[in-house]
């Protein structure tokens, strides 16, 4: 996290890897703070969810789904917040996304998530922290 509240939980959970990476980096780049969850339309807090039968890589194929802890089907919304992600990502120019570890839309190693499973396949270089 980046300091924003974004979490399902609605609560702030800093990566100091992260944060230093935002204090110390190169002036010339430019960070830009997104929550593929919320961009989908979702709130914050919300109930947690994974990906059920499969990676986010299944989800974009329609092979798999994500799903609530209650059982609500919201994958429809991790597919637009993947989408928005992308979007924001070739409107600025975006060649390397850093995304939250175990995340069923950030993930990048285990069970990778819809948004980093979109951002890969248009060739964006993922950094999980």
């Amino acid at each position: 996290m980046v300091g924003l509240n974004t979490r399902y939980n609605g609560k702030l959970k800093c990566n100091p890897s992260c944060s230093a990476a935002l204090k110390d980096g190169d002036e010339t780049l430019r960070w830009i703070p997104v929550c593929p969850e919320q961009l989908g339309g979702l709130a914050t807090p919300r109930e947690a969810a994974d990906i059920v039968g499969g990676t986010g890589d299944d989800v974009l194929d329609g092979n798999a789904r994500v799903v609530t802890q209650s059982g609500i089907d919201v994958t429809e919304h991790f597919i637009r917040g993947a989408e928005q992600v992308l979007h924001i990502a070739q409107m600025t120019g975006a060649e390397e996304a850093w995304l939250k570890a175990r995340s069923p839309s950030c993930a990048v190693q285990g069970t990778t998530g819809v948004a980093a499973a979109l951002l890969a396949r248009n060739g964006i270089r993922l950094v999980e922290y």
